[in-house]
């Protein structure tokens, strides 16, 4: 499996790449601003996109969902509670055309070439935040950051909720789980353990 990771917007949001390079076939997680280059970046690749999956529904996340949807005309995939926000026009939220056509729920496996994709609810960020599980590699949108863990002062966000999710969810994993946060760099779960401060 072959990760790229491209840093994009004001707040350097991280997009991800993820190939199955047995098959060629790939996803997007998180395609926040900077379409333009998102769409270079992927077009390198040379794979097959299946679908996108996004971690949460704030603008820094979806931006570029419309440019890809109209290019590849890919299913999008996330939480309803964070989609309905979005159809509400919720502050930070992204725009109605960035908004997800199919909706995920705790548990629920998605799959590309031979890969799983486990889905993993984490409110808290935000109501309907949500981790993805591929083999060992673990994509953590706003949930869980090297040393530290996502805002939620922002509407919707709730502090005991993201404390919840992670030591309940997120900490249960191996320790050797890498960790792939929406912002910054990587960590292990291992690492967040011994050392994330708020936890």
């Amino acid at each position: 499996m072959k990760i790229g990771i491209i840093p994009v917007g004001s707040y350097m949001t991280n997009c991800y790449i993820v190939i199955d390079e047995i098959t060629n076939e790939s996803i997007i997680i998180d395609p926040g601003d900077d379409a333009e280059r998102l769409l270079d970046e992927f077009n390198k690749t040379g794979s097959h996109l299946n679908f996108i999956i996004l971690t949460h529904g704030h603008a820094d996340h979806t931006a570029a969902v419309a440019e890809f949807r109209s290019k590849y005309a890919v299913d999008v995939y996330m939480s309803k509670k964070d989609s309905e926000l979005i159809e509400k026009e919720e502050y930070m939220f992204g725009e109605k055309n960035e908004n997800a056509n199919k909706f995920i729920k705790d548990g629920d496996v998605l799959k590309f070439g031979s890969k799983n994709v486990k889905c993993i609810e984490t409110p808290g960020h935000t109501p309907g935040g949500m981790c993805y599980l591929i083999e060992n590699s673990l994509f953590s949108g706003d949930t869980l950051f090297n040393n530290s863990v996502g805002r939620t002062d922002f509407p919707g966000g709730d502090y005991a909720a993201i404390i919840s999710s992670i030591k309940n969810k997120l900490m249960k994993l191996d320790d050797n789980i890498k960790v792939y946060p929406g912002h910054g760099s990587e960590t292990t779960i291992g690492f967040e353990r011994r050392s994330n401060p708020f936890l």
